[in-house]
């Protein structure tokens, strides 16, 4: 047994605008806050970072009316300590991933932007090396693309992984406005992609990567999630 707090991390977009659409863009708050308060409650410590740092913007479809607000988005919004995480968040460039047990990519398809980068594949490279769990849901896996274990893989080569769908991204019309197609990219890495039919939910745990397909599969992944770390401890 160990009195050592246990840390886990949260990386959030900074991007903002949904290609040449006008539409705004960010994270998905409900694909944030339901993980955060999953580790908080497993006696977690939970920091919070972000691409550029400072306020991590949120979708502005997430938004909502305070009475439609999912519980969860409704526990982090009236909390001042996690507000206060979100407002102030380091930069993602700082981040040393060794640090840390867990390793969380939320969504939003501001990620599809900004998570296919050096900077997010070290982070995520630095803690599975360290042995950490790491998590993604939606458009979150696109920040695993350019994460590799120790031995150069990629990490999802072989790795039962799922994600938002290349038939999601058509049924809502952003093939060819979002970059790339994230179902794709995770099949050409090798990965063992799995998924259910257009936004139903679908999460999976492969050791200790948990992915889940779409905002529908939060809770769920969120359940594996700590499953995964509770096995891994």
């Amino acid at each position: 047994m160990t009195d050592k707090t246990r840390k886990a991390l949260l990386i959030l977009t900074s991007h903002t605008e949904l290609g040449t659409t006008g539409r705004g863009t960010g994270f998905y708050y409900d694909e944030m806050a339901t993980p955060y308060w999953a580790l908080v409650d497993a006696g977690f410590e939970v920091d919070i970072a972000s691409v550029k740092g400072g306020e991590a913007p949120p979708d502005p479809k997430t938004l909502v009316a305070p009475e439609k607000r999912p519980p969860m988005v409704a526990r982090f919004m009236d909390d001042a300590e996690a507000m206060e995480k979100l407002r102030n968040t380091p930069k993602a460039e700082d981040i040393d991933g060794k640090g840390y047990d867990c390793v969380f990519l939320p969504g939003g398809h501001g990620t599809m932007w900004d998570f296919d980068t050096a900077t997010i594949g070290k982070i995520v490279s630095e803690a599975w090396a360290a042995g950490a769990v790491v998590g993604a849901v939606c458009h979150g896996p696109s920040g695993l693309l350019q994460a590799k274990r120790p031995d150069g893989e990629p990490l999802v080569k072989d790795l039962r992984v799922n994600s938002f769908t290349d038939a999601e991204t058509d049924q809502i019309g952003l093939v060819g406005i979002e970059p790339f197609l994230l179902e794709s990219r995770l099949r050409d890495l090798g990965a063992k992609f799995e998924c259910s039919g257009n936004f139903t939910s679908h999460a999976v745990r492969d050791g200790r990567l948990v992915t889940g397909q779409n905002p529908q599969s939060t809770e769920a992944l969120a359940a594996l999630l700590i499953e995964a770390i509770e096995a891994n401890a």
